[in-house]
């Protein structure tokens, strides 16, 4: 066998043990298949346990109601009333049988950096009427479970002399039955809710079908609240 037959052979073979027929480079080493991500566990919901049931008031200090409107399209213009109460029964085993009442002043209005007379003007006639209605109110109608920890609270809400229909969708961020530095059982909750300013009768400056210019309709709400409620029991 000459030199270069044999050569051709031992070529063939290596080849052979690759997989691969002559010609054919040899396959690339490839990476291990990376391990599928670990599934993010659904949050879980807040242990109410030992949370008592009664009656529970709102803890202004820790307590912020933010509402935004779109202007001009350009940005969500951003205030909030400093100054409101809230009250709720509340029984941690159904929390569908929650009642919640909540009392806003207007004339607790505050903007950042207000134009000379923005203030009262807003609070006029042509736009809140707190003149007309000095407090702005709601009253919880039913309250709907959506998850572990969420549920959407749907309330008559009462402003200028109107009453309409709002939804509020809350998330309980949790609570406690009290501790010693605090002697009082605590909740608190996040909550979300949009409405239109023109089914109170307040449809100044909404911008025209098709255009931006003006102050849009919808109005959204946010609010952060923490809740007192009955006394932590002693030994």
């Amino acid at each position: 066998m000459k030199p270069t037959q044999t050569a051709t052979i031992i070529a063939s073979l290596l080849l052979a043990l690759y997989g691969c027929s002559p010609g054919e480079p040899a396959p690339a080493a490839t990476a291990p298949e990376a391990a599928p991500a670990e599934i993010a566990a659904a949050p879980a919901a807040p242990d109410v346990s030992k949370l008592p049931a009664g009656a529970y008031k709102l803890d202004p200090s820790h307590a912020t109601l933010v509402f935004k409107v779109n202007h001009l399209g350009f940005s969500n213009y951003t205030a909030q009333f400093r100054t409101f109460t809230a009250d709720m029964t509340l029984d941690p085993a159904q929390p569908e049988t929650a009642k919640l009442t909540a009392t806003v002043e207007l004339n607790s209005l505050a903007i950042p950096a207000p134009p000379a007379g923005f203030i009262d003007e807003l609070l006029s006639d042509t736009w809140l009427g707190a003149s007309i209605t000095p407090q702005m109110k709601f009253e919880s109608t039913s309250i709907t479970r959506t998850g572990p920890a969420t549920a959407d609270i749907v309330g008559d809400l009462t402003l200028k002399g109107a009453t309409k229909p709002v939804t509020l969708h809350a998330t309980f961020n949790g609570g406690y039955e009290g501790h010693p530095m605090d002697p009082a059982a605590r909740i608190g909750f996040s909550a979300h809710g949009t409405l239109k300013r023109s089914d109170f009768g307040i449809d100044i400056g909404i911008p025209a079908p098709g255009s931006t210019m003006g102050v849009f309709d919808e109005v959204t709400i946010d609010i952060e609240a923490e809740f007192t409620g009955p006394a932590l029991k002693t030994q």
